[in-house]
C-alpha cells in the first residue's frame, strides 16, 4: 500500500536521491522547494520558503487536501553561508538558522499534527557529521545541524506513544553541488574518509527508506552517520 510521502529542499542533490527513492517503492511524494521543482515521478512539487512558518502550514494543508496526510516526512531542506567566524555578518548566521533549523521545525510541526492523530508516521530529518568534526567556517551550518540532533530527540520522546518515530541522518562528504566548492585539502575531504571515496546521495537515500519501513519501527532518537567511516565514534 503507497504511502504519501513529504520530501523538502527536493530539487537537487540529496532531497531529489530521496524523492526518486520513494516514487521508485510506490509512494506518493509531494515535495517543497524554493524553486518548486522536484525529480519526473513526483506527485506534486511546491515552491516554498520553508524559513516562512505560515507558507510552511499552508502548503502542508493544501497537499495534504489533494493527496492525503504524509505518513513519512524526510526534512531535507538546507543551505550553506560558509565563512570564519570572526567574518560572519548577522545575515549570514540567521539565514541559515533559519532555513536549516527554523524551517525543519515548521515543517516537523505541520507534518506530526496528521501522524499524531492517525497514531503512526516518520519524521526523518537530514542532518550533517559537520556539528561533530568541528569544520572550519561552517559555525552557522554546525550549530543548525547540532540542533537538529536535540529538536529530533525532543519530538522522538513527544510522540513515541503514538508508534511515531523521528530520527536524524547525518551524511558525510557527498557528492553534490553544494558540497563541488569544498577546499580538497580540508578537515571534510576524501583523502580523510575511511572508505577512500566520496559519497553518494543514493547512499543517504537508501537509508532514508530504511528508516521509514517496517523494519526500523523500533529505532527512534538516533543520529546515523552516512559518511564511509569520517565522524568514526559520532
Amino acid at each position: 500500500m503507497s504511502r504519501v510521502v513529504l520530501v523538502t529542499g527536493a530539487s537537487q542533490g540529496i532531497g531529489a536521491a530521496i524523492s526518486r527513492r520513494f516514487v521508485a517503492l510506490g509512494d506518493v511524494v509531494v515535495t517543497l522547494s524554493r524553486r518548486g521543482t522536484a525529480p519526473e515521478g513526483v506527485a506534486e512539487a511546491l515552491a516554498v520558503d520553508v524559513s516562512d512558518s505560515e507558507a510552511v502550514s499552508t502548503a502542508l494543508k493544501s497537499l495534504t487536501e489533494r493527496h492525503g496526510a504524509p505518513e513519512v516526512a524526510v526534512v531535507n531542506a538546507g543551505i550553506t553561508r560558509d565563512g570564519l567566524a570572526l567574518r560572519m555578518s548577522d545575515a549570514q548566521w540567521r539565514e541559515v538558522l533559519a532555513t536549516d533549523l527554523d524551517g525543519a521545525f515548521y515543517t516537523a510541526r505541520a507534518a506530526l499534527g496528521p501522524m499524531v492523530r492517525a497514531r503512526r508516521g516518520s519524521i526523518i530529518f537530514i542532518g550533517s557529521v559537520s556539528p561533530f568534526l568541528g569544520v572550519p567556517g561552517q559555525a552557522n551550518y554546525a550549530a543548525a545541524k547540532a540542533g537538529l540532533v536535540g529538536l529530533a530527540r525532543a519530538l522522538a520522546r513527544e510522540v513515541a506513544s503514538r508508534s511515531i518515530t523521528v530520527n536524524v541522518i547525518a551524511p558525510g562528504l557527498i557528492a553534490t553541488d553544494m558540497t563541488r566548492d569544498l577546499a580538497p585539502d580540508g578537515p571534510v575531504a576524501a583523502t580523510t574518509i575511511p572508505l577512500g571515496r566520496v559519497g553518494e546521495a543514493d547512499d543517504v537515500a537508501a537509508l532514508a527508506a530504511f528508516l521509514a519501513s517496517d523494519g526500523a519501527r523500533y529505532i527512534t532518537g538516533a543520529v546515523v552517520p552516512v559518511d564511509g567511516g569520517l565522524a568514526l565514534g559520532l
